[in-house]
């Protein structure tokens, strides 16, 4: 028998953040329990591709969104995005003084159109790891064709 087995409660839910909400989409303003950078569009699909493929599938939280300008945003640690060059190409949504942000945050399941999670947050409660994020975007950037 696997000793390790004996310490699992299999009646137990998985964790959950709390930010996350039970149902639909809530608003959480940045800077409490993260802040985000978002990037729009196809660059952002395959910004969260990438790292997807850097961390072995499992990068931190992302949501996208399905329309308008099809965001995606990268949750990370709260005040990791400053004092940091981001190219044009990225929003930065943080708080600070004169400065109020809100990322949309959709629950894990249900209706949550037109946002969802492309990577769910994991149980160790890790964020994007924002070096990384901002390794793979400044090379996805040199990487973009010119027009």
């Amino acid at each position: 028998m696997d000793t390790e087995s004996d310490d699992v409660n299999f009646d137990d839910p998985p964790f959950i953040p709390d930010w996350i909400p039970v149902t639909g989409i809530q608003l959480r303003k940045a800077g409490v329990q993260f802040d985000a950078i978002r990037v729009d569009g196809d660059a952002g699909r395959r910004l969260a591709d990438s790292l997807g493929r850097l961390t072995g599938g499992d990068p931190g939280p992302v949501v996208e969104e399905a329309n308008g300008r099809r965001a995606v945003y990268f949750l990370v640690a709260p005040g990791s995005t400053s004092h940091r060059a981001w190219p044009d190409t990225v929003t930065r949504l943080t708080a600070g003084p004169n400065r109020v942000s809100y990322v949309p945050v959709p629950a894990l399941g249900g209706q949550t159109w037109p946002l969802s999670w492309r990577y769910r947050p994991g149980a160790d409660g890790r964020l994007v790891h924002t070096l990384l994020l901002r390794s793979a975007l400044h090379e996805l950037e040199r990487d973009r064709p010119v027009s």
